[in-house]
C-alpha cells in the first residue's frame, strides 16, 4: 500500500526549545522496511531537526518538500529549497544540521541506511552515542580512551 508523503499527520513530536520539530511519519517503518529507514519532519520555523552530527555506519539521504530550510556542513552553510536532494557520507565528511530560517514549516524526507550497530559523534558537545538493537548509549568523547583490561577479573 504506497504512502503520500503530504497527508497530514505525525507519528512523534519533539518539543525541545530549538529543536521542537513534528515527525510527519516513519514512512520506511509503514511501508515494512526493515534495512532502510525513512521518515518525513516538519520543522516551524527558528527550529532545527537535530543537533550537527555524523553517522558511523549510516548514510543518510534528505529530500526537501517543502520551504527553505539551512543546510550546516563541514563546508559552511547553505539554503536549501524544494526539490534539493544531499546525500551525508558515513564520517566527518556527512557532518550535518538542518534550521527553518524561513517564515513557513519546512519539510523534509530523510533516508537512511539502518545498519547496526551505529555510532553517532556530536562535534559540537563532544558526545558520542552509540546504538544497537539492544540500546542507545551517550558518553562525552574526550573522557578518554578506557584500557581494555581495566576492570576485568
Amino acid at each position: 500500500m504506497p504512502i503520500n508523503v503530504n497527508a497530514d499527520e505525525h507519528d512523534d513530536v519533539l518539543d525541545r526549545p530549538g529543536y521542537e520539530q513534528r515527525t510527519d511519519f516513519w514512512v520506511a517503518h509503514r511501508l515494512g522496511a526493515e534495512l532502510l529507514g525513512g521518515s518525513v519532519y516538519t520543522m516551524p520555523p527558528g527550529q532545527s531537526t537535530w543537533p550537527y552530527h555524523w553517522h558511523h555506519a549510516n548514510e543518510e539521504m534528505l529530500l526537501v518538500l517543502s520551504g527553505t530550510p539551512v543546510l550546516r556542513g563541514p563546508d559552511g552553510e547553505q539554503e536549501l529549497r524544494r526539490g534539493d536532494v544531499v546525500l551525508f557520507k558515513r564520517g566527518p565528511e556527512g557532518a550535518h544540521k538542518l534550521t527553518n530560517h524561513g517564515d513557513e514549516p519546512a519539510r523534509v524526507l530523510i533516508f537512511s541506511s539502518q545498519s547496526t550497530p551505529d555510532m553517532v559523534t556530536y562535534p559540537d558537545s563532544d558526545k558520542v552515542a552509540a546504538s544497537s538493537k539492544f540500546g542507545r548509549f551517550r558518553f562525552k568523547a574526550s573522557a578518554g580512551e578506557e584500557d581494555y583490561w581495566e576492570g576485568e577479573p
